[in-house]
């Protein structure tokens, strides 16, 4: 029976305190381990139990794995709100549970400014490298400010942000989507992208390590699929898009931010450039061909290397039949 398995799993005060820290953010198995101050095996068959009862999920990404409260299961979601609700009166209640619970927030807190660090670490090792790029074209608040005119004010729903990178994008529409998936192939990346995302509440944001070429995730998933300065990285551009249709549920968007075609040749050496920008009618054929109803595109002329932002919603299949 669940509920028996749900309450077995809470009857042990290490699984208590693991489904706090969960509250606040996702972790790795590793971290986890460092904040009880007990074995990773140990902690490892802990979040097993927590797991088997639908309280938590774990997500492997490269070596690591890491664990989060049960939210992304939907029948799961309004339970783990309602144990969070009431660990937070037991700490209330319970002295001992209470001063238990502080002390690993005090870790967790240093393993906050852990990621932190080494997100810095990396910008300052890369920042020449993303400067050079950055001075080709219109300022990044530029960008974003005409990214967000061109998405309108409407809703973004849940909300698919390819190649993530620093994780930026989640960040700047986090307010405007009911939830986010971040998703980068680097394991480098979604490291700095969870240290810039890390406030934000774990039951809207998901980072998951994944190829824009084979999206792992089922079909019409996404009201809003967004491609920032990363389709030029594609080798088959037909087929990242095919992919991101795939999981855009019809009448959803992609919105796409990418430079127009360009003759920098330089840029293939130096920052791995798959494609030198892309034409407008190129650009439309390619949507079309996805299953996308393409709409005018928007132009940031103020820089060597112009910027252009590509609207389209995936047209419904009696649409497509049709066309």
């Amino acid at each position: 029976m669940r509920t028996e398995t749900i309450f077995r799993a809470l009857a042990d005060p290490t699984r208590l305190r693991i489904m706090r820290l969960l509250g606040s953010m996702e972790l790795a198995v590793g971290e986890v381990a460092q904040v009880l101050g007990q074995s990773q095996p140990r902690v490892s068959r802990h979040i097993g139990i927590l797991c088997d009862a639908g309280l938590a999920e774990r997500r492997r990404e490269g070596s690591w794995t890491f664990v989060r409260a049960g939210n992304g299961v939907p029948d799961a979601r309004s339970l783990c709100a309602g144990i969070s609700h009431l660990l937070v009166e037991a700490e209330a209640e319970d002295a001992a549970f209470g001063d238990a619970c502080e002390a690993d927030r005090r870790k967790l807190a240093e393993i906050r400014s852990h990621r932190e660090a080494e997100a810095q670490a990396y910008f300052a090792g890369h920042a020449h490298d993303w400067d050079e790029l950055r001075r080709m074209h219109s300022s990044d608040e530029v960008i974003e400010a005409a990214l967000a005119r061109a998405l309108g004010p409407a809703p973004l729903g849940r909300l698919l942000d390819i190649g993530t990178g620093t994780g930026r994008m989640a960040e700047l529409f986090a307010e405007r989507a009911e939830y986010i998936v971040a998703l980068d192939k680097s394991l480098a990346m979604l490291r700095v992208a969870r240290a810039k995302l890390q406030h934000l509440p774990t039951e809207r944001v998901e980072l998951v390590q994944g190829d824009f070429a084979s999206l792992p995730f089922a079909a019409g998933s996404f009201d809003t699929v967004l491609f920032h300065q990363v389709l030029h990285f594609a080798q088959l551009p037909a087929a990242a898009l095919a992919e991101a249709a795939r999981v855009t549920r019809p009448g959803g968007r992609i919105a796409i931010v990418d430079f127009a075609a360009h003759q920098r040749e330089e840029l293939r050496e130096r920052h791995a450039h798959a494609r030198l920008g892309f034409e407008d009618g190129q650009m439309e054929a390619l949507l079309a061909d996805a299953g996308y109803d393409p709409g005018a595109p928007t132009a940031l002329e103020d820089g060597e290397l112009v910027v252009k932002i590509w609207i389209a919603e995936r047209a419904s299949e009696q649409r497509r039949a049709a066309s």
